[in-house]
């Protein structure tokens, strides 16, 4: 398994919830964020289960396998596909589902990230180049603490 520093991960999270705090929610998008890079999406996610929400209030959970396969369960229904990371782009794709494709991560807290999407498939990350990635979800890594607050940057 891949290690970081935890200070280097956190110190960016609390950096970018600052932002987001000062410039609002409406400037605090794609253009001002931090994103995660692939060494910390990896570490952050491999092995561990996400609770999200988009911005219409559907609320999903993700489970990131450490064989590199995953589970995606939402009002009831699950899907299953892998999952990897990609030119600084977490790429989420399914058995049975075309939705699925890359985002960039980014910190918005110590245990909350938002995810914009880039491209569709793995061989298209990380999207255009000049593209403006997409604000899709957030989400917090289940049990631990300090999770997203409800509605802000949504």
């Amino acid at each position: 398994m891949v290690r970081i520093r935890r200070a280097g991960l956190f110190a960016r999270a609390a950096c970018a919830a600052l932002i987001a705090t000062a410039l609002g929610p409406a400037t605090a998008r794609a253009q001002d964020v931090t994103w995660l890079s692939d060494t910390e999406i990896e570490t952050l996610l491999k092995g561990r289960t996400l609770d999200g929400m988009y911005a219409s209030g559907r609320r999903f959970t993700e489970s990131y396998l450490e064989s590199g396969g995953l589970t995606y369960t939402e009002d009831g229904v699950t899907l299953t596909g892998h999952w990897s990371v990609r030119s600084g782009t977490l790429c989420t794709i399914y058995d049975t589902d075309p939705t699925g494709g890359c985002f960039r991560v980014a910190p918005m807290g110590a245990n909350c990230f938002e995810f914009y999407f880039v491209s569709r498939s793995e061989e298209a990350a990380p999207g255009r180049p000049g593209g403006k990635p997409d604000w899709t979800a957030r989400g917090a890594v289940e049990g631990k603490a300090e999770a997203c607050t409800e509605g802000a940057n949504v």
